[in-house]
Formats: C-alpha cells, sequence, structure tokens
C-alpha cells in the first residue's frame, strides 16, 4: 500500500458569531476516501445553535469540550434532549435528525467519525439541513410548501424567508430552549470518562471501550469506538485489528510517538501527534504509540461496532500464546534469550518505562 498516512488538521468549512464546522478534506487525507471514513467537529460557541439537520452517513459523536444540549430524533420517534458534557459518547445512526447548542460560556466542541461507504461523496460528510439559508424546503415553491405545512402560501414565503442563516445561528441570550431529562440519555450516550474501565494500568493508563453491550445503538451505526489515557512516557504496545477493521485516531490532549508497520515489515508512518490530529491505520496494519512526558489521550472509532484486536506485546499477545520452541526457531535464538523475550510484559497492552 503506497498511500500517505500522515496525520492532519481539519480546514474550516463554514461558521460566524456562533461557531464554525471544520471537516477533514480527502484530497489531503487519502485514507478517508479509501476507507470510507467521514470525519469533522463542530465548535459553538456561547448562545450558537446548530440548527436542525440529517446527514447521509452513520456517526459517532465524541464531546471533546464544554457542556452544551443536543436534540436527537430517531426515524419515527419522539425528540430526545440531552444534557452533553466532555467525555460523552453518542451513537448517530443513519436518519436521526440533531441539533446542538451551547448556552455556556465555554466553547461546545464535539467531534464526527463515522462511516461514508453509503454517502454521496467517500470520505465526506453531506448534511441535508432542515432550516437555514441552504434548507431543504428553500428548494420547494412556495406552492408546495404551503401545502405540506398546511398553511396560507404568504405564511409559508415569510416563514421560508426568514432562514437567512447557514448551517450554525447565534441566538439571543435568554432564549427559551428544550430542557434536557435525564432519562433520554438512556441508551443514547455514555461518557467514556466516567465509565468502568476496561483497562487500568498503574502508571500506565486507562482506557474505555464502547460497544453493543454498553451502548447498544452502535450496532446500528456499525462503528465501535475506545477512549485510550495514558499517562507521561507510557506505551500503547503494537498491535492490529483482527476482524479487517480500520482504526481512525483522533488526538484528544497531549503528545506522543506514533509508528505504523505494513506489508512485508515497511515502517509506513514514523510521526510525532499532538492535540487535534487525526490519523488512519489500514487495515491489519501494526500500530503503536509512545507518550511525552505530559502524556496522551485519544478517542477512536473501529469500524466494527465489537472490534477484536491482537497484540504483539504484554500478558494477551499472540507471542505469549506460541510454544517456546517456535519463538526460539522463528527468532533464531537460543532458549535463555526467548525466555527473557517472554518473561519481560506481563501486562496488557498498555506499558510504561522500567524506570517507573
Amino acid at each position: 500500500m503506497d498511500i500517505d498516512l500522515t496525520p492532519k488538521l481539519p480546514k474550516k468549512v463554514y461558521g460566524g458569531d456562533g461557531g464554525s464546522y471544520h471537516a477533514w478534506c480527502p484530497n489531503e487525507l487519502a485514507m478517508l476516501r479509501q476507507g470510507n471514513i467521514g470525519a469533522a467537529k463542530l465548535a459553538l460557541e456561547k448562545n450558537g445553535f446548530a440548527l436542525p439537520r440529517y446527514s447521509d452517513s452513520a456517526k459517532v459523536a465524541y464531546v471533546l469540550q464544554g457542556n452544551g444540549v443536543t436534540g436527537i430524533v430517531l426515524p419515527e420517534k419522539e425528540e430526545k434532549v440531552l444534557a452533553i458534557k466532555k467525555g460523552d459518547a453518542i451513537a448517530l445512526p443513519f436518519g436521526v435528525v440533531t441539533w446542538w447548542y451551547n448556552k455556556e460560556d465555554t466553547e461546545l466542541v464535539v467531534l464526527f467519525l463515522g462511516d461514508t461507504s453509503t454517502a454521496h461523496k467517500a470520505g465526506q460528510f453531506t448534511d441535508f439541513y432542515l432550516t437555514g439559508a441552504n434548507g431543504i424546503f428553500n428548494g420547494f415553491s412556495t406552492e408546495f410548501v404551503s401545502m405540506a405545512w398546511g398553511i396560507p402560501e404568504n405564511d409559508a414565503k415569510t416563514l421560508v424567508g426568514k432562514q437567512t442563516a447557514t448551517g450554525i445561528v447565534k441566538l439571543a441570550a435568554g432564549v427559551n430552549m428544550p430542557e434536557p431529562k435525564n432519562e433520554h440519555r438512556e441508551g443514547m450516550a455514555l461518557n467514556c470518562i466516567e465509565a468502568p474501565l476496561d483497562v487500568d494500568i498503574k502508571n500506565g493508563g486507562r482506557v474505555v471501550v464502547l460497544n453493543t453491550k454498553n451502548l447498544p445503538l452502535v450496532g446500528e451505526v456499525g462503528l465501535g469506538a475506545d477512549l485510550v489515557r495514558l499517562d507521561g512516557g507510557a506505551m500503547c504496545s503494537p498491535g492490529f485489528s483482527c476482524d479487517s477493521a480500520l482504526q481512525v485516531t483522533y488526538i484528544v490532549r497531549g503528545s506522543g510517538r506514533v509508528q505504523v508497520v505494513g506489508v512485508d515489515g515497511k515502517r509506513v508512518l514514523e510521526t510525532h501527534v499532538k492535540a487535534g490530529n487525526l490519523f488512519i491505520v489500514p487495515r491489519f496494519f501494526v500500530v503503536s504509540k509512545i507518550c511525552d512526558p505530559d502524556g496522551m489521550d485519544w478517542f477512536s472509532i473501529i469500524t466494527t461496532p465489537n472490534p477484536i484486536f491482537t497484540h504483539l506485546a504484554g500478558r494477551t499477545s499472540a507471542w505469549k500464546a506460541l510454544s517456546p520452541q517456535v519463538l526460539e526457531a522463528a527468532f533464531n535464538v537460543p532458549s535463555d534469550l526467548e525466555k527473557l523475550f517472554r518473561s519481560k510484559r506481563t501486562s496488557d497492552e498498555i506499558f510504561f518505562p522500567p524506570s517507573k
């Protein structure tokens, strides 16, 4: 595979006083198009309101910063209004209508990662707005709008004509918006920072895996996800997805080094990543990360709802499962070196420097 895997930053697509929308471009990050993956970020200022829309792609949303409110309407269901905060992951299947609102001083930032295999453009989300200057009803004649809504044509003309903004607007202070309900979060969102840990290594790091067990709706989305938080100097061991899934990684906090090895043992990526970077690991390629002293957090989606990984170091690694004779023969080393190799890493997939 001869393709550039270099991490990229998103570019602004549109925005104004209420906030902005940014997306990663498949022309710059070719793996988006090749892997049918879309990636974007929504940033809302205080009183910013992202107008109701639906998308041509199933997604997982992850709240990177701030607190806010989102409205979600599943097909033929009533609206659910959720309070959202940093660390929340929300599964958004095909056909859902969403809106997003921030009434706080801190900017609300939401990451969207999803599958574009049925999208209009490979590697890119296309949103369809219900309102706004580029909203659906602006494309219909006044006669059609009047009949669809059952209102006089003059009122239909006024209603559609009032929609002058695109995508995001800034509402007046104190505007009355729907209040979120705690019960609406059930089955719709999971806070990855507060959820029970799947991996917890002292002085190493913590992992929460998002799957059909803790958020069943990801089964409809067809994606799994995880949040990995590593301490300074810690390493995420070399590993690969053994169920033919792509891994899309966004660096949430901190910085570190990444290496990816592909076909014929060729290192296809060696780079330094920082907060805001996004990169994609191709199917079956092996990836490993080492954090800088300030640590590093990342949020990833995997293109299967219940991902399975094979690690090549640690207690559960494939090497540990192989018999000593096979290792000696494969590495062409004596038994004492094989025993040293096998005995050194007894934890799971997160390691820390020996000095700790």
